[in-house]
């Protein structure tokens, strides 16, 4: 059992789970939880030509054996429908989420994540889906306008990838009250954790400060702030949330620590961790355009708590640790890459 999964909960026994981006980061990682809950899990890869299925190619063989795996694309409507028919609970996360390829391939995030996300509640609207459960992120408050920032803080489209994920959000919003879909938002804040993507800075600054190949650790701004939430505990959410009995339908929750970190302090913490004595260089083109920055994430948390009891049990060095180990072992095996990741 991998360390984001040392919780089970029961609440989905028997229940039919139909799971976009389950090939993703944070979504192999559900969909691992999903049948540890006793969920009958369908879950969805993104359709290639090589027939890998991603991160789910490397979870546990028994609990990948309980899950019946569809490849396939949320762009494509009627396969979601004939996908979808019959679930209990739709968990979505199939999207493009790096925000460097959005720059250059804006109208691409808006089919995934607008178009993707419309895909999926009208399949949600034809079947028989009693919790429709969508996934957000952070970055559509933009920089911090005040601290911690609650469901209610404005939305700021600050790159092509929020913008897209605000048009998502407010789709699901819209077929919440016009349709009555049982949907409702999670709102990740910087979720980290094993399996992350090297477009992520956690484990772009880990591989190379452990990869015997790289001479020095090239990385970005280190001077904004976030809300570090270990995958664990993002998993968590998703589970609380969807077994919430009192969810209120068309509304966000945020998942959060409510703690802020600058880059900086956590780069700190992984040279400590992994005795890392090599010459840390911030690269002018690792940043960001200028008015594009979300400077400061920090979460208030209080919504989903007070419905469901969520809190987060992994503080960030705990965090941390799990992720150098298994960045440790990567590399002792011969296993790192750098991942084009883009599905969660």
């Amino acid at each position: 059992m991998s360390a984001a999964m040392s919780t089970t909960d029961n609440s989905f026994d028997g229940k039919r789970v139909f799971l976009t981006g389950a090939d993703g980061f944070i979504g192999s990682h559900l969909a691992e939880a999903l049948v540890r809950s006793g969920a009958k899990v369908t879950a969805l890869a993104l359709y290639n030509s090589f027939g890998t299925r991603g991160w789910l190619d490397e979870t546990a063989e028994d609990v990948r054996a309980e899950m019946h795996i569809e490849l396939g694309d949320v762009r494509d409507g009627a396969q979601m429908r004939s996908f979808a028919e019959g679930s209990d609970i739709i968990f979505h996360l199939a999207a493009l989420i790096a925000i460097p390829y959005s720059y250059v391939a804006a109208a691409s995030c808006v089919d995934v994540n607008i178009h993707g996300t419309l895909n999926m509640l009208e399949a949600a609207r034809a079947g028989t889906a009693g919790r429709f459960i969508h996934t957000s992120t952070s970055e559509v408050y933009g920089s911090a306008l005040m601290r911690p920032i609650s469901e209610d803080h404005p939305l700021h489209g600050q790159s092509p990838y929020a913008a897209s994920k605000i048009g998502a959000d407010q789709m699901v919003e819209a077929f919440a009250r016009s349709h009555g879909i049982p949907a409702v938002t999670l709102r990740p804040f910087n979720t980290f954790g094993p399996r992350q993507s090297e477009r992520a800075i956690i484990p772009t600054a880990i591989r190379q400060m452990l990869d015997p190949a790289c001479e020095e650790v090239r990385l970005g701004d280190l001077s904004t702030t976030r809300d570090f939430t270990f995958v664990g505990d993002t998993v968590r959410a998703f589970i609380a949330l969807g077994a919430a009995e009192d969810a209120e339908f068309g509304t966000v929750y945020n998942a959060g620590t409510g703690v802020e970190t600058e880059i900086g302090a956590v780069i700190n913490m992984l040279n400590d961790l992994t005795g890392n004595n090599k010459k840390i260089i911030a690269e002018s083109a690792r940043l960001r355009p200028e008015n594009s920055e979300v400077r400061a994430l920090v979460a208030d948390a209080t919504r989903l708590t007070a419905l469901s009891g969520w809190r987060p049990e992994t503080d960030l060095k705990g965090g941390l640790d799990h992720c150098v180990d298994w960045w440790r072992e990567r590399i002792a095996t011969g296993r790192q890459r750098r991942d084009t990741d883009f599905a969660r």
